[in-house]
């Protein structure tokens, strides 16, 4: 977890935190990505939905962060699991990226992000896309589907959002 809001970007408004082990696994085979899908990690940290998607399904993945030390330990990983060419990592401010090519989009930010984000992810992202949030939802947009892990780490919450048409806004 790590976004900026300041065009300088100088440092993450918030620390990186990695998703617990069971999380990441649960929300990837939630996600249930294709080869022909390109999950977005938005605040990806270290990039380990990243590599791991790309290495268990053969799928694009892009992570997207403000803080270099971690891309660089995300690109590092990637060319260990030999997916550094199913992998894109991108240090840029969320709230100017653009991620319009997702059909899988990650999140582990906290909740004003998450609603703050909202209205790029409907302007961006096409119908039927997946978004998965671990721990935090997204106000008042209700989710598709919820669940609790319970395990050894810590207790997650996890959400599904499915983009749908009435979220597209129309062009100016």
């Amino acid at each position: 977890m790590a976004i900026s809001e300041k065009a300088g970007m100088e440092k993450p408004d918030i620390a990186f935190i990695p998703t617990p082990t069971d999380a990441l696994d649960a929300m990837l085979l939630w996600a249930d990505p294709k080869p022909s899908d390109c999950l977005y990690d938005l605040g990806c940290g270290d990039g380990r939905f990243v590599v791991e998607s790309a290495r268990r399904f053969g799928n694009r993945a892009v992570g997207i962060d403000v803080d270099g030390n971690c891309l660089t330990l995300g690109r590092s990983r990637a060319q260990d699991a030999g997916v550094a060419h199913l992998t894109t990592f991108r240090q840029e401010n969320l709230y100017g990226a653009d991620f319009s090519e997702a059909t899988i989009v990650i999140l582990y930010l906290l909740p004003h992000l998450n609603v703050k984000l909202r209205p790029r992810l409907w302007q961006q992202l096409q119908p039927g896309t997946r978004i998965i949030s671990h721990q935090f939802d997204m106000g008042d947009w209700v989710p598709d589907q919820k669940q609790v892990l319970l395990n050894s780490e810590e207790e997650s919450t996890l959400y599904q959002w499915i983009v749908q048409a009435h979220h597209k806004r129309p062009a100016p």
